[in-house]
């Protein structure tokens, strides 16, 4: 345990300590979020700032950002049993949602529901950054499975592979097989 008296390295602030004390109330500043760099193909990184195992909650959900750099592709995907708000903060790419191809920009907000198959693209020259809610909860495990813990700040590392079992994280987590095979 640390000094503070959690299990988590000392990341929680007096607010999250808490939260766990069984009051419902969580306030999260950048320098203490967790956060995850991410495999190729996506490269970047996802923190989570809301989720169960920081709060409790009466419905699981999570909340978090995540950051794509120029060329970095969140492969095609969808979720069995989960629904998903993207809002797009800075950058510019595309989104590819059941075949159809989108623009994405700052302001744009996009709701996924059960089972829609879609795929995010940088293809623009700065970072492509957006916040997520994920209702029930369970993206936040599968980033932490795939990832490697990042302290913010801190230089990207090398691009590195998805781990050799990817295939068996998304099926314990939140991801289905796409519809089309892909």
């Amino acid at each position: 345990m640390s000094s503070n008296g959690d299990e988590t390295g000392g990341l929680k602030q007096p607010a999250q300590r808490a939260a766990g004390e069984g009051g419902k109330f969580l306030l999260v500043h950048p320098r203490d979020e967790e956060s995850y760099w991410q495999p190729q193909p996506a490269n970047g990184y996802a923190s989570v700032h809301v989720a169960p195992h920081l709060v409790p909650m009466d419905r699981p959900f999570s909340v978090g950002t995540q950051t794509v750099p120029p060329g970095g592709v969140v492969r095609l995907h969808s979720h069995t049993d989960n629904e998903e708000v993207l809002h797009f903060i800075a950058g510019h790419g595309k989104a590819v949602l059941d075949g159809a191809e989108y623009r994405l920009e700052p302001g744009m907000t996009l709701f996924l529901g059960k089972l829609r198959t879609h795929t995010f693209i940088n293809d623009g020259d700065v970072d492509l950054h957006w916040a997520w809610f994920f209702l029930p909860s369970g993206l936040e495990t599968f980033f932490r499975q795939i990832g490697r813990r990042r302290k913010p700040g801190e230089a990207a590392p090398e691009p590195f592979a998805r781990p050799e079992n990817v295939a068996e994280i998304e099926a314990r987590t939140v991801f289905s097989t796409p519809r089309d095979g892909s």
